[in-house]
């Protein structure tokens, strides 16, 4: 199995759990903050989804999905066009707001589907070209693929998370 066959398999696994986490939820469920100051599972889809699209385009020198397919507009959260989510404060937190699951799955999909169609152009030798020079050591692109990986599957275990506490309230 090639290294980006695998990448390619864990990049599909983000998108059954994103799926799994949202299907069946109305937009109070989708939206429910747990506590205070804590992520909903709009935020975190949101998220993971921003972050895989911001720093997919950026190493494979293409347009992030959100703006050139207009998910921004559809979306209409009132953030900077650019934003991920990263740092966000809750008030910002609290913007990322959806009307139903179909918007987190829809923009979702056509970002996996820049992705897998990126990974599947992966050579082995691609995955040592430096694709970010801001840290020490430079990050390579394989260094990123899987950075980007370990993060969108800890955001959808966390909307995961936040599901089941939902849910056992609502019990």
């Amino acid at each position: 199995m090639h290294a980006k066959d695998i990448l390619i398999e864990g990049y599909s696994r983000i998108r059954e759990e994103v799926h799994a986490v949202v299907e069946g939820l109305d937009p109070d469920e989708l939206n429910a903050r747990p506590a205070g100051d804590a992520n909903s599972i709009t935020w975190l889809v949101w998220h993971l989804t921003r972050v895989q699209d911001d720093h997919m385009a950026d190493a494979f020198g293409l347009d992030q999905v959100w703006l050139a397919q207009e998910w921004e507009k559809r979306f209409g959260l009132g953030l900077p066009r650019l934003d991920t989510g990263y740092g966000h404060s809750s008030a910002k937190v609290a913007k990322v707001r959806v009307d139903s699951a179909d918007l987190l799955t829809g923009y979702y999909d056509d970002v996996h589907e820049q992705t897998l169609g990126a990974l599947r152009s992966v050579a082995a030798k691609d995955l040592e070209r430096i694709v970010d020079e801001n840290w020490d050591p430079p990050v390579t692109l394989g260094v990123r693929l899987v950075s980007v990986l370990s993060d969108d599957l800890q955001h959808a275990g966390q909307a995961a998370y936040v599901r089941g506490l939902l849910q056992s309230a609502a019990s």
